[in-house]
């Protein structure tokens, strides 16, 4: 019972989303057992919610700091389209392992360097990351456009195809790429210097420039790491599709936000925790793949997030005012006391 008091008074917010969860799946579970705990339904989950996963970190990283990135889905797959053209030359089809490393490199490389074009111009220039992002957004998916002519490139390397579709025992490997991911974004977001002063320019800039951090380093820095997120989404989900285009992912940019904001990042910067991240992206897959299990309309999963999202930020409004409510009433209480003491 201590145990879970102190978990719930020290991660209020993610006891609200596990519960959420809780209630989602014992729900599902009992419409239809047979179907949502069958082999398709979780493996099919295990492939995807990876993909949707490190987009939101990806988007995390750079809320912390007040800013966002529009531009993680047509980066990310404007950097699968330059590995696809690689991959698919005859060298690269009769150098199938090489090609497949040297792409993977690509599609990483290629997508951090479009977060240090980000980062060079929000951290360093100071330009809005809004209007930044959203330049970039149309340049990268320009870019995309003009090299395939929209349509897709096919990728054929069995190596980097088993990428998104294999698996080491039971578990997939795109399931492993993010427990990794979500691992290396827990140590390097909340349990480094470099975490802790990304939490302080999201707080308060100025102040943190003035105490001495490099706040343009440390936000070139910041869009640098969405980049590595959101380019090993990029590798599963090209790896996946077997193919590169410039519109495959593109529902996820706002499902990011969403399940950002959802798992109790500030909007505005300075607060958040990886872990409510995971858990809304959990959340929000879990009714979708619910839809899809009792064949409902697609279109119907964004309102019922859209109606999560606000049943979640107004629990967490009126939780705020119990606890601020509870803190005025004992310091009022102490202040009594010590005034009687005297």
């Amino acid at each position: 019972m201590n145990i879970f008091k102190t978990i719930r008074e020290k991660y209020p917010n993610e006891m609200i989303l596990f519960l959420i969860f809780l209630a989602l799946f014992v729900i599902m579970s009992i419409l239809s057992p047979d179907v949502f705990f069958s082999g398709a339904t979780i493996s099919n989950m295990m492939y995807q919610m990876p993909e949707f996963g490190l987009m939101a970190l990806a988007m995390m990283a750079v809320i912390l700091t007040g800013g966002i990135n529009l531009s993680i889905i047509t980066a990310s797959t404007l950097s699968g389209i330059l590995a696809a053209l690689v991959m698919r030359t005859e060298w690269g089809q009769n150098n199938t392992a090489l090609a497949t490393v040297i792409g993977v490199v690509i599609i990483i490389g290629a997508s951090m360097l479009t977060g240090v074009v980000n980062g060079y111009f929000i951290g360093v220039l100071g330009i809005v990351a809004m209007v930044l992002t959203l330049a970039t957004q149309m340049i990268f998916e320009g870019l995309g456009l003009v090299i395939t002519s929209g349509k897709s490139i096919p990728i054929v390397q069995e190596e980097f195809l088993g990428i998104g579709s294999a698996s080491i025992g039971p578990i997939p490997v795109p399931m492993l790429v993010y427990v990794g991911a979500i691992i290396l974004a827990y140590f390097m977001l909340e349990r480094s210097r470099w975490g802790r002063n990304i939490y302080m320019i999201g707080d308060n800039e100025v102040a943190t420039r003035f105490s001495g951090v490099n706040t343009k380093k440390v936000i070139l820095l910041t869009y640098v790491f969405s980049g590595l997120m959101y380019g090993l989404s990029s590798m599963l989900i090209t790896s996946r599709l077997c193919s590169a285009k410039t519109d495959y992912g593109s529902s996820y940019l706002m499902q990011a936000v969403t399940a950002v904001v959802m798992g109790g990042t500030d909007i505005m910067g300075g607060s958040g925790t990886v872990a409510g991240t995971v858990l809304a992206v959990l959340i929000l897959q879990t009714l979708s793949n619910g839809f899809v299990v009792f064949h409902l309309d697609q279109n119907l999963v964004n309102i019922f997030s859209g109606c999560i999202l606000i049943f979640v930020l107004a629990i967490r409004y009126l939780t705020g005012r119990i606890i601020d409510a509870k803190k005025i009433k004992a310091r009022r209480a102490a202040s009594e006391k010590a005034a009687a003491a005297k």
